[in-house]
């Protein structure tokens, strides 16, 4: 995946025609095949559950409120509660009518006495256990003994039956302990995850004010020394000794910044190491409680969450996948009460950065300067714990924990809203799937009251494999509208390579032209941004969404070299790892500036195994080769022949002036592919075969793939729509794949 060069790539002649090659006369070229017509989809209603905890302004739960107490807003618009449920788990956790009467009565002593509520039914039995997972965080050895005593102290009042989990992030999830209701096995898990040193990261951000701090103070040592008198008079050359001061303090400057450069560098590759381990981390927990139903919650123990700006959609794709699982997420700040304070520590980090701005303005390059610098001050007003933490639990309807040595207040909490709370359910009025964020607001009929609920959620079908990143939710949105957008080209390839190790290897590739995206100006700097997302659903058979793929770039470039890269395309390559069966496969090009999009549809299989019988991946007209570099000849890539990366033909037209002949590409794998057997290949228009020929496979490699490429003559293949087929007949029948391409002159 990566912004192609802007320049012509020849397909070169991978090996000479095979001999016997017979060009038969061929007919009138006939109209090209309809493309397959895209699925449409009737909107259906879709109710929305909101989980609500109530608290009076002394922290107490509120248990003696109705629906009618309740109202729900959607994006401003006022929402009818359609079903309104009392979730009660254990007998501690039902209400006291008489003391929630009291308790009423005392905070609204003039208040009229409300109208008697209708009964509501829990959809809980008071046996109904709690689904808790604890997230261990990698931490300082500090953290991890102040997130080992506050998982304890939930032990000390965890109630029989609850359902617990461990789980420990580092570079990648681990699971300590799943889901038991053992009290033994979930402490020696807690103890096990408090134990595990994590991948250590430095922090820099100290280093790098004080060279901050020493740069400004050189800058200004430097401009000290320039508007120092000489004694010489007007026009005076400046005393050597003002000279060697100057360049001294130019010097300790430039190096200073030198440091500091390489460290922010530093800080920044990890900072987005860190926030992609976390929000992955976190987004697995999330996916694996969807599948439970009911109120789930997670515990996240952590110093603190870097949210970088390229972290930024993963870790709102956290919060939207923890909202549509309906799982709450509380988060403790595991540094517990810091000596410093965090917002005061990036108060003084904003403020060296300012300074140092302050003295390069006017320099050359003073402009790329503070762009770096204001991206910098956006990052670390995200790596404060109080804002990370607390944005993850505030919007799914947890709260953070923070500033204490002693977690078990909040534990409390916590098991309160456990084992207590409202869940309300309304159908929108705006039943539109368009992908949007649609804000929730509920409010209660009561005084002095708190209200703890998640803040929204993308408007997309539930039906999804994976959770829904923000930017994939305008572009999924797309697809279920009819007609279907096409507003640019773009190409879409689906191919199966049934690898011995992966058999359900299937790379998908989708070309956009450069010269259909939008590039804007940035405000200073004097570049230019692209702003779009490829999104790559694919269904199995049944309809169900079997995976997703997508990406969002954000490209920036000086605005004279637009020109160049609209000159090129952008080329979205992945790969899914699916069973056998039969897909379809939907992709849309989303470009954010320009609120434009394109979709396509293509289908394709990927073969069941059958044992002794040779399988082939799909034939794949070559559309270009590209010369790999010897770090990249790895054979990981199934595209990869030899010394280069062969790419496909995604439907543009073969120019015979160009060059007359078609690249091909297949791979043969299991017993008997390799030098022995060979394979027929067909050009055929409609249902006339128009040239034939054979060729021996090649050589089977370390991998137990034989991997076959070459070129066939079209000098008279008449310009048309054909197919080319490849089949190989082994003992078990005959195997073949097949491929459109269309001549032009």
């Amino acid at each position: 995946m990566k912004l192609e060069r802007p320049i012509a790539l020849v397909l070169v002649a991978l090996v000479a025609a095979p001999p016997g090659w017979a060009v038969q006369a061929s007919p009138q070229a006939t109209e090209q095949s309809p493309a397959i017509a895209p699925p449409t989809f009737a909107v259906g209603t879709s109710a929305v559950a909101v989980d609500v905890v109530v608290r009076d302004k002394k922290g107490n739960l509120v248990k003696n409120l109705t629906a009618a107490d309740f109202e729900l807003v959607e994006d401003g618009a006022k929402q009818a509660i359609e079903s309104f449920t009392v979730v009660a788990r254990g007998v501690e956790a039902l209400p006291d009518p008489a003391v929630e009467r009291a308790a009423a009565k005392a905070s609204e002593p003039n208040a009229p006495a409300p109208a008697a509520a209708p009964e509501v039914a829990t959809n809980e039995t008071a046996d109904s256990p709690a689904v808790l997972a604890l997230v261990f965080d990698r931490m300082s050895g500090g953290g991890r003994d102040l997130a080992h005593k506050a998982a304890l102290t939930y032990l000390s009042a965890r109630r029989d039956g609850d359902f617990v989990a461990v789980f420990s992030i580092d570079l990648a999830l681990h699971v300590i302990q799943p889901f038991t209701d053992d009290t033994e096995r979930i402490k020696a898990a807690i103890d096990d995850a408090s134990t595990q040193a994590g991948s250590s990261f430095v922090a820099s951000g100290e280093k790098v004010r004080d060279l901050q701090s020493l740069e400004a103070r050189a800058a200004t040592a430097e401009q000290a020394a320039m508007a120092t008198p000489t004694g010489g008079g007007a026009g005076s050359p400046v005393s050597n000794t003002a000279t060697s001061q100057i360049g001294a303090a130019a010097a300790e400057r430039d190096i200073a910044r030198l440091q500091a450069g390489m460290l922010q560098s530093f800080e920044a590759l990890e900072r987005d190491q860190q926030g992609f381990a976390t929000s992955n981390g976190l987004l697995a927990v999330v996916q694996g409680l969807a599948r439970i139903p009911g109120r789930k919650t997670i515990v996240f123990f952590s110093e603190g969450m870097a949210i970088p700006d390229r972290v930024l959609a993963q870790f709102q794709a956290v919060i939207a996948a923890a909202n549509r699982a309906n799982v709450a997420v509380y988060t403790m700040d595991a540094a517990g009460l810091r000596t410093h304070s965090p917002t005061e520590e990036t108060r003084a980090a904003l403020e060296a950065a300012a300074n140092a701005r302050y003295q390069n303005l006017g320099r050359e390059d003073s402009s790329g300067m503070l762009m770096k610098e204001a991206e910098r001050n956006e990052d670390m007003l995200r790596l404060n714990p109080q804002s990370g933490l607390g944005q993850l639990a505030d919007q799914t309807g947890g709260f953070l924990v923070r500033d204490t040595n002693d977690a078990t207040p909040g534990f409390r909490r916590i098991q309160e809203d456990m084992r207590f709370h409202y869940l309300v359910s309304y159908t929108p009025t705006n039943m539109s799937f368009d992908g949007r964020y649609r804000t929730i607001a509920v409010k209660v009929a009561r005084p002095n009251v708190t209200v703890q609920t998640r803040k929204g959620y993308f408007a997309v079908r539930p039906e999804y494999a994976v959770p829904v990143r923000g930017y994939e939710a305008p572009a999924l949105a797309l697809l279920d509208r009819s007609p279907r957008p096409d507003a640019f080209a773009i190409h879409l390839g689906a191919l199966s390579f049934p690898e011995n190790e992966r058999p359900g290897l299937a790379p998908v590739l989708v070309e956009i032209p450069g010269n259909t995206m939008a590039w804007v100006p940035e405000r200073t700097g004097g570049a230019s941004r692209a702003q779009f997302a490829v999104v790559v659903r694919i269904k199995d058979a049944r309809g169900k969404e079997a995976d997703r793929l997508s990406q969002e770039y954000s490209l920036q470039a000086a605005s004279d070299k637009v020109k160049q890269l609209r000159a090129g395309s952008v080329l979205f390559y992945r790969e899914a790892d699916l069973p056998p069966g039969t897909y379809t496969v939907d992709a849309v090009a989303y470009d954010a500036i320009a609120q434009t999009a394109s979709t396509r549809t293509s289908t394709f299989e990927v073969p069941t195994a059958s044992p002794g019988a040779v399988r082939l991946s799909s034939l794949m007209v070559v559309g270009r080769a590209e010369k790999l570099t010897k770090e990249e000849q790895d054979g990981k890539n199934p595209l990869q022949y030899g010394e280069v990366m062969l790419y496909p033909n995604l439907g543009t037209p073969i120019k015979k002036s160009v060059a007359p002949v078609l690249g091909f590409f297949f791979s043969a794998y299991g017993k008997g592919a390799g030098p022995g057997q060979r394979a027929t290949l067909e050009i055929q228009q409609g249902t006339k075969v128009v040239a034939k020929t054979s060729t021996e496979l090649g050589a089977v490699d370390a991998k137990g793939r034989s991997l076959n490429a070459g070129v066939l003559p079209l000098n008279n293949i008449a310009p048309g729509a054909y197919t080319l087929k490849v089949s190989i007949a082994d003992g078990q029948g005959v195997q073949f794949r097949e491929a459109p391409f269309t001549v032009a002159e």
